[in-house]
């Protein structure tokens, strides 16, 4: 009886996990960024996939506008880096983008973090006013914590004070 009760058992497990097998894939998906898989599609010759973060550096005119000391405006020269940020943007729409703010060592840490929120967004609206949805871009401040020119002359602190347009993809 032990024996009969066992051999049900293990019958019954074999045809519960009979049903669990999957089919083989018919097409297998593009190879790794880079490849010359099916799927790959590099236009250029130079390896840069179009779309991505490579692809953006080489695209606009620069990631980075400057700004005054303790200002926010949008100036005529970042106006222009932005409008070729908006036109490749506009290119990819499904591309999200974070915009880093920054300042200069000057000026309290609580001062430099909302001065550089104030900058990442006025870079945010600016593009938002050139038709790139709000939502697929994100702001955050550095303030004082990340330069990128150590230094306490003038030349590094103007270096310092920037928005950053960061793909994310």
């Amino acid at each position: 009886m032990a024996r009969l009760t066992t051999t049900i058992i293990i019958a019954a497990a074999l045809i519960t996990t009979a049903g669990c097998t999957t089919k083989r894939k018919e097409a297998l998906p593009p190879g790794p960024v880079g490849s010359t898989a099916p799927g790959y599609q590099d236009n250029t010759g130079d390896g840069i996939i179009p779309g991505t973060a490579a692809d953006f550096l080489r695209s606009i005119a620069s990631d980075t506008i400057r700004f005054a000391l303790d200002e926010y405006d949008i100036d005529s020269q970042a106006r222009a880096t932005l409008d070729s940020q908006a036109a490749w943007l506009s290119k990819y729409p499904d591309v999200p983008v974070t915009i880093e703010g920054h300042c200069d060592e000057r000026g309290t840490r609580e001062y430099n973090l909302a001065l550089g929120d104030r900058r990442a967004n006025a870079t945010k609206n600016y593009l938002a006013a050139k038709g790139i949805s709000p939502t697929r871009i994100t702001t955050i401040s550095y303030g004082k914590e990340r330069p990128i020119a150590l230094g306490s002359d003038e030349g590094s602190w103007a270096q310092n004070r920037r928005a950053v347009t960061i793909v994310l993809k």
